[in-house]
């Protein structure tokens, strides 16, 4: 199942992301994909702000990986835009990253693709001028009712 919404602007990014945080409860695997300036690291920075974090978030386009503690647990943002090859992955020791009992968000994720057989969604966002669509496509069983919930609420919000 794909949920779809049209995000005006980086304001309605950070909701959306917000409202995923809250379904997600500081677990999963999410896979971000998106042409660069698409609003990735924004919407991974709007999870980590509705989770609680209030420290900067930037892109680990460089380190690859960016920790963040929580009370709410452990999240790994990743960006593997620079990635040379996937096995580069195993000598991070990705599998770590990977837990089921944290959130990892993963930017690029097609750069490690074979590794990713488990995730949870994969979240599409495509540039429309200064605007956005995301596309989230469920994948586990729990990515799937995320969908559902998501796609509930946006017929529950329309007006009658």
């Amino acid at each position: 199942m794909t949920f779809e919404r049209f995000l005006a602007d980086e304001q309605a990014t950070l909701q959306m992301a917000g409202e995923l945080a809250g379904l997600l409860k500081g677990k999963g695997l999410v896979l971000l994909e998106g042409q660069l300036g698409a609003g990735k690291t924004a919407f991974s920075r709007g999870i980590l702000r509705a989770m609680g974090y209030t420290g900067t978030v930037k892109s680990p386009t460089f380190t690859l990986v960016e920790p963040y503690d929580l009370n709410g647990g452990q999240v790994y943002h990743l960006d593997l835009y620079r990635l040379n090859d996937p096995e580069e992955l195993e000598y991070l020791g990705i599998d770590d990253y990977l837990e089921a009992d944290q959130l990892c968000l993963v930017e690029w994720p097609e750069r490690g693709r074979h590794l990713f057989g488990n995730y949870d969604l994969w979240i599409k966002l495509i540039v429309k001028g200064e605007a956005r669509v995301i596309q989230i496509e469920g994948k586990s069983r729990r990515g799937l009712e995320i969908c559902q919930i998501l796609e509930t609420e946006k017929e529950n919000s329309k007006p009658k």
